[in-house]
């Protein structure tokens, strides 16, 4: 990708301290629900287990995930610059000039509707931190919380993303981004709120099918950005690879695919982001399009 001339975005912040609780949660609905939410829509019961059994082994207390139990430690934001921030390693510098690319596209395609775009926050941090739905940790991936409409990101997740999912190349990376960014374009036109009540009168099922939708649409949102996304010489940022790259990545964090690697058979009934064929389908959708009004997902078949 041809983004390193471009600028580093300063709606950015690092996270730094310990301890996975901390008193008071954002918005309705406490952290209990938000917070294993969060980790169910990416690796289900499973990843619930993981994540409740790893605490327990780094001798911090599941239950301040929910704000009870023992004497929280808080996780502070650094007083860094958003320079500093960035310039930490190869990884927050690559984000955030993603982010500030999203910044840039996103403006000139709100603008273009009428309608004026509103940065969300990358918010980095290592292992443990804090958000507006909850704890973050590093076994919940990247994620998007509505309440504080913050990005949620620990770099080292990159390097999960090359060693598990065999997902190489810039572009992987920038998707993984660009699709939380997707989540936080959703927020903004209400897409989400839209949906969440949705799923309170839905069954465990329906709720699930309708995060599928989400979730494809920030896909096809992810390649929206890359298709209109340049350089400040006004070139394309994607450069011959990059969509390949990026497809094989969608293609490996298919609802299916990771069910199926982790020994089991694929349940339907509980995907949350989609088949690899879905994500590829969506992402391809974006990159192709570069039009987010081809992106509704919520018409008809997302097959």
């Amino acid at each position: 990708m041809r983004l390193d001339d471009y600028r580093e975005s300063d709606n950015v912040e690092q996270q730094r301290g310990g301890g996975a609780g901390f008193g008071g949660f954002g918005g309705g609905g406490g952290g209990l629900g938000l917070i294993f939410s969060l980790v169910a829509s990416r690796f289900g019961i499973v990843g619930i287990v993981v994540l409740v059994l790893g605490m327990m082994l780094f001798g911090m207390n599941p239950l301040s995930l929910v704000g009870g139990g023992g004497s929280p430690q808080a996780v502070q934001t650094s007083q860094k610059g958003a320079a500093q921030v960035c310039g930490a390693d190869p990884a927050h510098r690559f984000s955030c000039r993603v982010l500030a690319s999203t910044e840039d596209t996103w403006s000139k395609i709100f603008e273009q509707n009428g309608r004026r775009y509103e940065p969300t926050t990358l918010s980095f941090y290592e292992s443990s931190g804090q958000s507006g739905c909850g704890a973050a940790q590093s076994a919940m991936g990247p994620f998007y919380c509505p309440t504080d409409r913050k990005v949620y990101l620990d770099p080292r997740f990159f390097d999960e993303l090359t060693n598990r999912f065999n997902a190489n190349g810039d572009f992987a990376q920038a998707y993984v981004v660009a699709h939380e960014v997707g989540h936080h374009v959703q927020d903004l036109l209400g897409t989400l709120s839209g949906v969440r009540n949705r799923q309170q009168a839905a069954g465990e099922a329906g709720a699930n099918a309708l995060q599928v939708r989400v979730e494809l649409q920030a896909d096809c949102f992810a390649g929206v950005w890359a298709a209109n996304a340049k350089t400040a010489q006004g070139q394309p940022v994607m450069e011959p690879g990059d969509a390949e790259e990026g497809l094989k990545a969608a293609s490996a964090i298919g609802d299916d695919t990771l069910q199926r690697s982790a020994g089991r058979t694929p349940v339907p009934d509980s995907f949350t982001h989609g088949t690899s064929a879905e994500r590829v389908a969506w992402l391809k959708r974006g990159l192709e399009t570069g039009d987010p009004v081809k992106c509704d997902t919520f018409s008809g078949s997302i097959g």
